[in-house]
């Protein structure tokens, strides 16, 4: 997959997607990823890319000039990979479900923000979309590009180790992970669940499902509401282990499964 950065601070993105998973897809050729410097799209000497706001206010704003010459070079010399994406707080919210969709695709580009802001018409004339990655508010783009890159280049086959992993790491089906532990199996009086010592994959297996129900219930019911609720069959597994308070504390009915009763969980939904 090929994928195009945009930014004014080419070495912060290459620095991180050198190394870990990022690096491997890159050097296994999994990830095509070209980091563009915005500021070889500047005319003048000092490769200016920012002014001041009319109508008076704080802080700069990149200029449409330099970025629509840097994106309609690469788009007019080798092609560009559409959509182009500018990171933006009032963007569309980028999600697991986003990054799969991408991850299905050819690739996309990405255009990096700074300073107060980027000229509205980059985002109106030459981004197809704006995304974000969340209702915080950074220094620029760079960030979220590189959350964008990786969470979608973890889902391209060939880029991790272990394929399986992805099945069930957290947001896959609307769930939280569960929780996980390593050696020892005993640190500073706190102990491994011994369903995981067992050795019996059955008890594993149940056990890890009833935990990633619980801790999705427990701390993002929204996940749940946004996929109708549990199944009847999760809600009768969390029964059947014991947690009725649980079920009953979110509006379940433990032996038809059905719930919840309200809308309390879908409109506590973060937005």
């Amino acid at each position: 997959m090929r994928i195009d950065v945009f930014t004014i601070f080419p070495d912060l993105i290459e620095g991180y997607c050198r190394m870990s998973v990022l690096g491997r897809a890159r050097d296994r050729g999994v990830l095509d990823l070209r980091v563009r410097d915005v500021r070889a799209g500047a005319s003048d000497p000092r490769r200016s890319v920012d002014d001041a706001p009319f109508g008076g206010g704080a802080g700069m704003v990149l200029m449409p000039e330099p970025v629509f010459a840097a994106v309609e070079a690469v788009e007019g010399a080798e092609g560009l990979p559409r959509p182009l994406f500018l990171l933006s707080p009032g963007g569309r919210r980028f999600d697991q479900a986003a990054a799969r969709h991408l991850a299905a695709g050819a690739g996309f580009s990405l255009l990096c923000g700074r300073y107060e802001g980027v000229d509205q018409r980059v985002a109106d004339h030459l981004a197809d979309e704006e995304l974000s990655v969340g209702d915080v508010v950074l220094a620029g783009g760079e960030l979220p590009a590189l959350v964008v890159v990786e969470a979608v280049t973890r889902l391209l086959p060939g880029a991790l180790g272990n394929e399986a992993s992805i099945d069930e790491e957290s947001f896959h089906a609307g769930l939280l992970e569960y929780p996980q532990y390593t050696r020892p199996g005993v640190f500073r009086g706190w102990e491994v669940p011994e369903v995981l010592r067992s050795g019996d994959h059955g008890r594993v297996a149940r056990w890890r499902r009833v935990q990633s129900l619980r801790r999705t219930l427990e701390g993002r019911p929204d996940l749940l509401a946004a996929r109708g609720g549990l199944t009847h069959e999760e809600a009768a597994l969390l029964a059947e282990e014991g947690e009725l308070q649980l079920l009953a504390d979110h509006g379940y009915d433990a032996e038809s499964g059905t719930g919840p009763a309200d809308s309390k969980d879908a409109s506590n939904a973060p937005h």
